[in-house]
């Protein structure tokens, strides 16, 4: 069978087109992250919050939106998650329905889990997250998520 016009104008076209894709590939693979966020589980705690594990009596570090967390072991690290700040979103429950998925909070480490004077509703959680914290991107009456959170940090310009 003899190849026609067509056929060969095809074949010489998609030896073209091949380097152009593979460069897109490698430009869009190398610079757009789909995320850089961990996956963990939150739980929830409630008053009384105080005393913290790091800052002792000191109402005025809570944030006044009253998002904030209790530090699990994951991301304790030896206190100095103290004031960090994460951005979390609930992924999925053990029963469907319980995300509210186009919520991301953005949180304030104020504690310790493992030494918080109330106890989490479960154990073993990445991040205890305060009842308002945690009604915000879930139905808070679940007792634990999974989570996607990243470290977020705040960058300040002073202009002199």
């Amino acid at each position: 069978m003899k190849p026609t016009a067509v056929s060969l104008k095809s074949a010489e076209m998609s030896k073209r087109i091949h380097p152009w894709l593979f460069t897109i590939f490698l430009f869009v693979t190398t610079f757009f992250h789909p995320s850089f966020a961990d996956v963990g589980t939150a739980a929830k705690y409630s008053p009384p919050y105080l005393p913290t594990a790091c800052f002792g009596d000191d109402a005025s570090m809570f944030p006044t939106n009253n998002l904030f967390a209790a530090a699990g072991d994951g991301i304790w690290d030896n206190g100095a998650s103290c004031g960090r700040q994460y951005l979390v979103r609930c992924i999925s429950a053990a029963i469907p329905g319980t995300c509210n998925p186009s919520e991301t909070i953005e949180i304030k480490i104020v504690d310790r889990a493992d030494t918080s004077v109330s106890r989490p509703s479960a154990s073993g959680a990445t991040i205890v997250l305060s009842t308002t914290a945690f009604g915000a991107i879930a139905n808070p009456s679940a007792s634990s998520i999974n989570i996607e959170y990243q470290q977020y940090e705040h960058y300040y310009i002073t202009l002199y």
